[in-house]
């Protein structure tokens, strides 16, 4: 949670965290910003985007703007955590009030399991709620770039609310490419038998959505599966599609539910599997079919944690974790899959299954970015206030921003990702509003990349309800997630906040104008968090 900072914090620990979520930047980083980007880096922010191989930003303005964190010469927070290291020397960045740091994600899980769960006639946990998963959800609009990487998008809008605007920042990556173009694929499906997945909606999806896949999928490409009840077991061993599909069929169709949830074991069995499997030159992947209530074996998340990390660490598998079961453990799913370098979604229904399985997955086996991480800079003359909205379990440490040990987000071809925050701008505020840059690594090679892209305070001229439809679309996610988890203490309420009647008005509008199918999902989720009662913008106050 952010929190905060006042002149009055100035020289104090960063911490504390206090309910409002916001954070205010200091007045005495007017006088020190400029003097501080010039002394640390030799180099200020223009507006426009501009990229680098591993740099900071480049000059292009008349006067010396927020910058990401510089390069620590001695490593970063997190080596230094640790030694167990303590030092009374002076940073060697600026003060990190105006910086907000975190690993890119794509997760989608927690808003497909919200929809289930008021579609279900219930109000879902607000601790379930993660509000960039559901802003991630929808499809935007974003220019891609050509090769890997991401394109670095920024616009904002004004809310209803004196002197606080929306502002949104864009990443995408390049188009997925056609099947015959993706490297080669070696799938190690772990799939959990246990007896709860005897539900209408869990292990019966799974087959279905499996048998598909195995026909869509190319010649060259491998698939394993292994299952796991109170025992885990290979049922399938890393196998060359070509002309065995008819073996992978036939083990897909014999999964039958049976016993208890020993999810460690599964985890155990389906990476050595993995390993067992390891095919260089193609991207290693396990996917892991689960409800993620582990009840038997080693049901120890730190334990089950430290299996995944391993073998990201020494063979760059990654994990990919779909939820399913309207009794479903997210918590544990969304720290598997961020171990594991992956990302997790949460299906429902048949469609959403062979979107996922027969769509999503062929077409995004490949990676254009590893341990992406994305910094913004607010610039202190123009910003009073900022508040990142989510990203709560994916913040980094500003001075770790280009320490490339520390572990970010993997990004596959096709995605995109979306951070929108919240900003109170000053009394009178014109000119540079903030840099938004995002690091990443190349996927083969690992060398660093960068790519940045600026706002001026020109661009909240318009009013959050007449700007883009897909930034109406991104705004309504994030009230919404917002109004679900009014309940937890943790958060206070987003900034120009409306009732979620009205949210759902404007969300079915939007449905009309767009014709997506998605938007109009979002907004039939909205009137059924409506009728349930679920404390909006009015009970709030």
């Amino acid at each position: 949670m952010d929190h905060i900072r006042t002149a009055a914090d100035a020289g104090r620990p960063r911490g504390g965290a206090r309910k409002t979520g916001f954070r205010r930047l200091s007045a005495s980083l007017l006088a020190l910003t400029a003097a501080g980007a010039v002394l640390l880096t030799g180099c200020s922010a223009g507006s426009g985007n501009n990229s680098s191989d591993g740099g900071g930003n480049k000059s292009g303005d008349r006067r010396n703007l927020p910058l990401p964190a510089p390069v620590q010469p001695s490593g970063g927070a997190a080596e230094r955590d640790q030694q167990g290291e303590q030092s009374d020397a002076p940073d060697v960045a600026p003060s990190p009030d105006y910086l907000s740091t975190f690993a890119l994600d794509v997760d989608t899980a927690s808003y497909g399991y919200a929809r289930r769960t008021l579609a279900s006639g219930q109000v879902p946990d607000p601790a379930t709620i993660r509000p960039e998963e559901f802003v991630n959800s929808f499809r935007q609009d974003y220019e891609r770039p050509d090769g890997n990487g991401f394109s670095v998008t920024v616009d904002g809008a004004r809310t209803n609310d004196a002197r606080w605007s929306l502002v949104r920042v864009g990443l995408a990556t390049r188009a997925a490419e056609s099947e015959r173009e993706r490297p080669p694929a070696a799938l190690t499906f772990v799939i959990d038998i246990s007896g709860s997945m005897s539900e209408p909606g869990r292990l019966d999806l799974a087959r279905e959505s499996l048998d598909v896949m195995t026909d869509r999928l190319r010649d060259d490409d491998s698939v394993a599966l292994v299952t796991f009840s109170d025992e885990a077991e290979t049922v399938l061993p890393m196998t060359r599609l070509g002309d065995h599909r008819g073996r992978v069929h036939r083990a897909i169709d014999g999964l039958e539910p049976t016993d208890s949830t020993n999810l460690g074991a599964g985890v155990k069995t389906g990476y050595a599997t993995a390993v067992d499997g390891l095919r260089e030159g193609a991207t290693n992947r396990v996917v892991l079919i689960s409800d993620a209530l582990a009840n038997t074996g080693d049901t120890d998340a730190d334990s089950i944690l430290e299996r995944i990390s391993s073998a990201r660490r020494e063979h760059g598998i990654t994990l990919f974790g779909v939820g399913v079961g309207s009794e479903y453990g997210d918590a544990l799913m969304e720290r598997l899959a961020d171990k594991g370098d992956g990302h997790t979604t949460y299906v429902s229904s048949r469609d959403e299954a062979f979107t996922v399985f027969c769509d999503q997955l062929p077409q995004n086996i490949d990676l254009t970015a590893r341990d992406a991480k994305a910094q913004v800079a607010f610039d202190p003359e123009t910003v009073e206030q900022f508040r990142l909205v989510g990203y709560d379990n994916r913040k980094v440490a500003d001075e770790d921003f280009r320490d490339d040990r520390v572990d970010g987000g993997e990004v596959g071809p096709g995605h995109t990702v979306t951070a929108l925050y919240a900003v109170r701008t000053r009394p009178g505020a014109s000119g540079h509003l903030a840099t938004a840059t995002v690091r990443w690594l190349d996927p083969d090679s690992r060398a660093p990349h960068e790519e940045s892209g600026s706002v001026e305070t020109g661009s909240l001229r318009d009013g959050l309800w007449t700007a883009s439809r897909s930034f109406q679309v991104t705004a309504v996610a994030a009230y919404f997630a917002d109004s679900l988890r009014s309940g937890d203490a943790r958060w206070s309420s987003l900034p120009g906040a409306v009732p979620l009647a009205e949210l759902a008005s404007r969300a079915r509008d939007l449905a009309r104008d767009t014709e997506d199918k998605d938007v109009a999902a979002l907004a039939t989720a909205i009137g059924q968090a409506d009728e349930l009662d679920v404390c909006d913008a009015d009970c709030a106050q």
